[in-house]
């Protein structure tokens, strides 16, 4: 059974930086291409990044790059996301999923920015 649980989120201003993670269980993480979504009350459901299983290439989605940065760590199950100079627009529940697949995803984990 696919397991992801996300961590890290909170309240910051704008400007503000959060590191994100999600630990994954219940498949081979180091075969799987991984992607972080969010959903927001203005712009709903969003892909916002994806890596390769290998850690490269990586893909972002155009508001977020230059700001947020994915990575892997296959020895630990796990998948990271940085997100640095946070907007107000930014603010939603923040999931992890394999590859492309929503139905994957754990309980998220929420990200606030506002003054």
């Amino acid at each position: 059974e696919v397991q992801l649980a996300e961590s890290g989120g909170g309240l910051v201003q704008p400007g503000g930086s959060l590191n994100l993670s999600c630990a994954a269980s219940g498949f081979t993480f180091s075969n799987f291409a991984m992607a972080w979504a969010r959903q927001g009350p203005e712009r709903g459901r969003e892909w916002v990044s994806s890596i390769n299983p290998g850690g490269m290439p990586t893909f972002y989605q155009d508001s977020v790059k230059g700001r947020f940065t994915i990575s892997r760590d296959n020895a630990k199950n796990t998948l990271y996301l940085q997100l640095t100079g946070l907007k107000t627009e930014d603010t939603g529940v923040y999931y992890c999923t394999r590859g492309l697949d929503w139905g994957s995803r754990g309980q998220g984990t929420q990200v606030t920015v506002s003054s």
